[in-house]
């Protein structure tokens, strides 16, 4: 039975990786305490049940809200969601010729990142664009139309 508990941990730590919700790895925490539990007490299960669920109960109501307001507080600065999605919208620029056909390169979030425009004229070096689509690891941008300070 303590495998069975330690599968269910690290599918549930899997889901976490995924989503950061901060419930599933509380729900991992609870599996691995179960699992201990059944190697000290294998013909328990109820008790093995009963202990994952308390682990991760008291985790999500003591410790869900700690680890939340954590990561909120990262601090001021520019912030993208997601890994791809998130990119739309982001502004940057360019750092080479980014044409349609001819891809080029556009800088954001310190970052590079390969780049064509969707319609339109190429947009030339040192230019600010933003973020239109996302195809794979390529970005589909366009001019910006007000010019910022990049830091």
């Amino acid at each position: 039975m303590p495998i069975v508990w330690i599968v269910i941990a690290v599918v549930l730590v899997a889901v976490e990786l995924h989503h950061l919700a901060f419930f599933a790895i509380f729900g991992a925490a609870g599996a691995a305490a179960a699992a201990v539990v059944a190697v000290v007490a294998p013909s328990l299960i109820p008790l093995q049940i009963a202990v994952a669920v308390a682990v991760a109960g008291i985790g999500v109501v003591a410790g869900r809200p700690y680890m939340s307001r954590a990561f909120a507080r990262r601090g001021p600065g520019v912030r993208i969601g997601g890994v791809h999605g998130g990119l739309i919208a982001a502004r940057g620029v360019t750092l080479d010729e980014v044409g349609g056909r001819d891809p080029g390169h556009v800088r954001i979030l310190g970052e590079s990142w390969l780049a064509v425009v969707g319609y339109g004229d190429p947009i030339p070096p040192h230019t600010p664009v933003v973020v239109t689509d996302v195809t794979g690891t390529t970005l589909t941008v366009r001019a910006a139309e007000e010019q910022w300070e990049l830091s």
